[in-house]
Formats: structure tokens, sequence, C-alpha cells
């Protein structure tokens, strides 16, 4: 334990002197990278051909990072209420000089990461304890998944002669991110510093922690060091049954050097007495049944020997009751014979894992993106995972149908209790793979939704402690994830939760349309249409700055108004005060004009024309113009009363044609080229015009047709051109039904 110490240490001091020189050399967490020859004589094993690969690839296993913070509920190690420690009073007066000039670039832009590992820099470089405390507790609240951090913090506080702080900070650390195996082992050595070890309850305290630590971290596949550890620890304090029980636990765990473990116990079960290392119920099994063995070979062998013996030779007396060097080397055969069964599956698990593990090339927190391989890495993963947990659950599922089958529900009992312990156990060990994914990945929304739908199934709470954890820690930033969770809370009933957690995200990133939106709709779908209504209007006042936000949330608000509450004169009025700050918006147009040929046909009629003429004196594009003329045209020839008028409102369309160039007609009746020429069945070109050859001419459909010789030339050629161009397939829509599509994908799959 003592060279455990003195490497921990060692490293310490050479992250503290690499960091005092500005050495850039360190990883997100703060620590510095390991070299590749620190456990080189680690390396596992070489059954599986894919862990051969992998060791020759990385060099060593020390190249895979061993640490994995997921930042679950919190695991207590030691039940003690706890808080952020308290920061000693001041007693180096005042602050470095350049102290308030980096923090404040820190607090100006919080996500920009290099500030603040420039601002921790400069603090450990000034060896100033309380510019550093200030420093670490206002990074770590952003970055909670520094590990590193966090050992430099409690370091700090132990330097500093704070032991029961340094512990707390620790403490603290691993309640965020207990499958950090750097941490416990930090934790775990700093109290054996720390410790009176004479003292009775100190064991029995250093014990509890070993065993929080590989309930929260033992089964990370490189949780290895720390099963070490604590086998390590118990050989010290003399208890070899406690660590053969550990050791038990170990080989049922796939970690990446599994095979050490196994072979560090087969080196002391042949250097030491099995009574002294094997539990006694275990022994004792074992020893009678060797001695029950060795009886009978002995009885069997007595009597090849009685047959060969002279007459009147006795057989020679065997002492009763003592243990033979043979009986002990059965013992041990069968010790190994018992865990090799254990031994075997685990290194199929192992070889199952390998190459996902392979694939992940860091495991650990930055803010760097990963690129897309390490990404559909970890989602590879999961999916084998869970896929898992799908197989046990089925076969699970199975098994009591099948004995109700037989009506016999008393067999079918112990064959249950197998199944449901292999489904929690796979369970678990999918919710350790989240939790090791959300370390790395902590920084993507597809992987935190993941694990909450996976969550939901089970567990509401769990799934909204998940929410919680990443929209108030780790992406207080990113609105996706929020809305999921309103979303959550909305379907689970807590309306007061849903609302609170769009308000917060609000306040977050103001001005956020889809925010707003996503509040309004809530409200409506409470049955709140005033709140609802309340909300839009609120959004109209404050964008009246931006022209283009105060025409979205006008046209939402109206909109409102008129589908919902019924009341077409205040939508009507919402638009129009929209268009006095954007006269040259035509969605605002096109929806003025939607509303007022939604109302009744022949009381809407003139206020129809007047929204044709306000959006044909706006500034709006020719083409525009030329759609509202049209949809104009349209409704006077679907609702008008009179010829006259169709005819009217069709001369000013003409007019309107000619003014915007003279050559719009022929672009809206299909024709590219308005000069093109119409070719006739016999070859010879006839230009389209209002006078017509004695003979008709083959004509697109899409081209007005001639006039009827002898009729009246005005009126045929005006309404009977018409009638046939304005039916055309690019006239079936005038856009204003794609001014409402502008939220296609608007809330994300939940």
């Amino acid at each position: 334990m003592e060279a455990v110490l003195s490497r921990m240490d060692d490293v310490n001091a050479t992250v503290s002197i690499m960091a005092a020189e500005g050495c850039e050399e360190m990883s997100g967490n703060g620590e510095l990278e390991e070299s590749s020859a620190m456990e080189a004589s680690e390396v596992p094993a070489s059954p599986p051909t894919e862990m051969v690969k992998m060791s020759e690839e990385n060099g060593s296993a020390a190249d895979v990072h061993e640490v994995h913070e997921a930042p679950e509920a919190p695991v207590d190690p030691h039940p003690e209420t706890f808080s952020m420690p308290l920061a000693a009073e001041d007693e180096e007066g005042e602050l470095p000089a350049d102290f308030e000039r980096l923090w404040k670039a820190a607090h100006d832009n919080p996500q920009d990461f290099t500030s603040w590992t420039d601002l921790l820099q400069y603090c450990e470089q000034e060896s100033h304890v309380t510019a550093s405390r200030r420093a670490l507790e206002a990074f770590l609240v952003r970055y909670p998944l520094c590990y590193g951090y966090w050992k430099k913090y409690a370091d700090l506080e132990r330097r500093a002669g704070y032991n029961d702080k340094a512990e707390e900070v620790c403490i603290q650390g691993l309640q965020v991110i207990p499958l950090s195996v750097d941490l416990w082992i930090h934790y775990i050595n700093l109290l054996l510093g720390t410790l009176d070890m004479n003292l009775p309850e100190s064991p029995v305290r250093i014990r509890r922690v070993f065993e929080d630590a590989v309930q929260a971290a033992g089964l990370d596949f490189h949780s290895d060091r720390l099963w070490d550890l604590y086998i390590e620890w118990e050989k010290e304090q003399g208890n070899m049954k406690n660590a053969t029980a550990v050791v038990d636990r170990v080989l049922k765990v796939p970690t990446q050097l599994y095979n050490t473990h196994y072979e560090k116990f087969k080196e002391q079960l042949n250097s030491q007495e099995p009574k002294e290392i094997l539990p006694p119920e275990e022994y004792e099994e074992l020893r009678a049944s060797c001695r029950q063995s060795q009886k009978a070979e002995r009885a069997e062998q007595a009597q090849e020997e009685e047959a060969e013996r002279p007459p009147g030779e006795e057989e020679p007396a065997t002492p009763e009751g003592t243990d033979t060097e043979e009986l002990m080397q059965k013992i041990r055969e069968q010790v190994l014979l018992r865990r090799d069964k254990v031994y075997q599956d685990n290194e199929g698990e192992v070889r199952k894992r390998w190459h996902f593990e392979d694939a992940i090339k860091r495991p650990y927190f930055h803010v760097k993106p990963l690129d897309r391989l390490q990404l559909r890495a970890w989602h590879s993963y999961l999916d084998w995972e869970i896929a898992q947990l799908s197989s046990d659950t089925k076969e699970s599922d199975q098994d009591p149908n099948q004995a109700a089958s037989e009506g016999s529900e008393v067999t079918a009992q112990p064959q249950e209790a197998p199944e449901d312990a292999a489904v929690a156990r796979d369970d678990y060990r999918v919710r350790i793979l989240f939790e090791r994914c959300l370390i790395a990945c902590a920084l993507y929304e597809e992987f935190w939704t993941r694990y909450t739908q996976y969550l939901e199934l089970q567990s509401v709470d769990e799934a909204r402690a998940v929410f919680k954890r990443a929209c108030e820690v780790h992406l207080t930033y990113k609105p996706n994830i929020h809305m999921h969770w309103a979303t959550f809370e909305e379907r689970h009933g807590d309306l007061t939760e849903a609302r609170r957690v769009l308000e917060a995200l609000e306040k977050t990133l103001p001005g956020l349309a889809v925010v707003r939106l996503r509040r309004a709709a809530l409200e409506r779908r409470a049955g709140q249409l005033d709140q609802s209504e309340a909300l839009l209007r609120e959004a109209v006042a404050e964008s009246k700055e931006k022209p283009t936000l105060h025409a979205f949330y006008s046209i939402k608000l109206a909109r409102l108004l008129l589908k919902l509450g019924r009341n077409p004169s205040r939508a009507r009025r919402v638009l129009q005060e929209a268009l006095e700050i954007s006269p040259d918006n035509d969605k605002l147009h096109m929806n003025l004009l939607e509303l007022e040929v939604s109302g009744d046909p022949w009381a809407s009629a003139e206020a129809v024309q007047e929204c044709v003429t306000r959006a044909l004196a706006a500034p709006l594009t020719p083409d525009t113009k030329i759609l509202f003329s049209q949809r104009g045209l349209q409704f006077a020839e679907d609702y008008s009363n009179s010829i006259q008028s169709v005819l009217s409102v069709y001369d000013e369309h003409q007019k309107l044609l000619q003014e915007l160039g003279g050559t719009k007609r022929g672009a809206e009746n299909g024709d590219e080229d308005p000069e093109k020429l119409i070719k006739s069945d016999d070859g010879s070109a006839v230009a389209v015009s209002g006078t017509a050859p004695p003979t008709m001419p083959h004509v697109p459909i899409t081209t007005p047709p001639p006039p009827v010789m002898g009729a009246d030339m005005s009126a045929q050629t005006g309404y009977g051109g018409y009638s046939n161009w304005y039916q055309q397939p690019q006239y079936g829509s005038y856009g204003y039904q794609n001014t409402w599509n502008y939220n296609q994908g608007y809330y994300p799959p939940s």
C-alpha cells in the first residue's frame, strides 16, 4: 500500500510541476496523459485474438484511459450530509495581480474552456490557496466531469492542512461522477494517509468506502486497479479470506485485465495453506469431500496390497485426522476447478465486448467534439448491450408461460429466479454503459435523450433525474433537450414542472421563438387559451424592433384568434397592425388575404379586393404581386354575383401584367420564353396572339384558346382565355398555406 501511495503522490507532483510550467499536454480533465510504458506488465492474456490486436495497437493497457465518470444519482460513499466546502478565511490578503482579469474573462464567456484553464493554471503557478479555491469551485460547477480538477482541489485542501475539507471535496466529486475509478482511488489513498489505522473504526470505514467504490464503479471495463487495490489492502490487513471473497467477485466482472486477477489468486493459493485463504464453509466442504475421496482410493489400494502381503504381516497404521500435503493439493485442485468455469464464462463476456471497447478512443470528458466514428461506436455498443438485455427478457417471459401450460407453478418458480437475476444484471450493465457514454458524450443531446427513453419504461423518476442533470448541468444552452424534458413532464401530467422548464430555458436563451411557441402551445393544450394569447401578445410587443420576428409572432397570434378564439375582427386587427410595421412582408399580406377569403364570400368580397389592392401597392416583388392579383381573380371567379365584376377584376389583372413588363403572361401560362412560337401540325410556325388563323392550330393546354369568329372579341378574348389558363396546375396553390408550415419537425421525438 505504501508503494501505491508513493506512486499516487509522484503522479500528483508531476501534474503540479507541469501545470506550473504551462504544459499543454493535459486532457480536458486536468490529468496528464499516462505513458504507455507505465503498466506494460498488465497487458491482458492472449486467448481472444481481438485482445492481442488491441494490445499491440495501444502499446499497453495504460493507453486506454481508465477513467469513466458517470454523473449518476448521488452515490454517498460516506453517509454524512454534504454541501460545497466553505472557503476558508482569506489568510493570504489580496488576490494575485492578474486574477481579476482572468476571472472576468472566464465569467464573461463561461463556455470558453480555455479561459477557465488559463485561470486555473495561473492560480496554481501563483500558489495562492484562496484564488485557486475560488477558481476551482466556479470551474467545477460548470465542468463537473473533469475528475482531474476534483483531485487538484482535494490536494489543494490537503496541502493547506484542511484534511476534512479534502475529504468533502472528494465526496462531492464522487457524487457527481461515481464511475471515476481514479477519483475513488484518490479518495481511498487520502483516507489511508490521514486516518489513524490503529483505531478500530478506521479499517471499518476504509472497507465501507471500498465497498461503495466497487458497487459504483466495479462494473467499469477499466476498473481493475480499483479491484486490485481492494484485494491488496485486505491482504495487508491480514484478512486473506476477505481478499479471496473480493477475488471471487471480480472473477465474474468482465474487465480489461480480467486474467491478472485469476493468475494472482493461483499464485496465492499455491503459496499458502487453503485453510488460510478460503472461507471456513468452503474449506470444510472441500476437505471432507477430498478426504472421502482419498480414503476410498486408499481402501482400494489396501485391498490390492493385502492380496500381495505375506501371511501374518499386519497392515501399517495410518494417522487419523491429519491433513497430508497430498490432501492439500487435492483441495487446491478442487478450488481451481470450481473457479475455472466462472473464469471461462467471464472470458467469453470479455471477448464479446472487446471490439466495442477497442473502438472507444476517448472515454473521458473533453469539450472538443468527437468524430462521427466515435459517436457511432458508442451507439453500436449501446445497441448491442440493450439487445443482450432484450434476449434475456424474452427468455424470462417464455419459461413462466411454458411452466403454466404444464400446470406446474412449483417448478416454475426456481426457473424464474436465475433469469430474473440475469435481466437485472444486464439492466445494470446497460445503465453503467450509458453513464460511461454520458461522460465522453456529455455535450451530445442524442445520448441523453436515448438514456431517458430507456429509463422512462422502468422509472419516470429516474428519467426525470437524468433530464435534470442534463439540462441544469451539462446542456444549459441546448434548447432541444430542454424541450424534450418539458414534453416528458407534460406527457406525465406535471404541467407545473413543464412550465418551469420552458420558462427557465427562455430566461437562459431569450428571444428564441420556438420556446415561446412551446409555452403558448402548452397553455393552449391545458385549456388556458387566455394565457396562450397573453404569451403571444407579449412576444409581439417585445419584438417590434425586429420586423421579421414581429411578423412571425403576429401571424401566430392571428391564427390563434381566428381558429380557436373565433374572432376574425381581432385577428384582422393584429395583422393590420403588423403590416404598419412591415408593409413589405408578403406573409402578412397573404395571411390577411387568407383570413378574408375564409369568411362569408358575399360579405367579404370588398375586403378581399381591399387586401389585394393593399398588396399591390406594397413594396413586394413582381412575382408576388402577380400572385396576389391572381388570388383576387380566383375569388371573383368563384364567388362573384355578376360577370361584369369578374371582367373588371380580370382587366385589372391584365393591366398589372403589362405594367410589370408585358412578358409575365407567357411565363404564367407555362411558356419559358414568351416569344416562343407554337408549331402547327404541318410544321408551320404560328405566333400566339389575339388574332387566330381560320384553321385551329394545335395549341398547348396552358395557352389561351383563340376567339370564336364573329363573336364579341373583347369579351371572348378576356373571359375565355382567363377561364382556361386560370385552372392550370401552377395556380393550384397560392402560397398562403405554406406560411403556416414553418414548424415542420417542430416537436422532437419523445
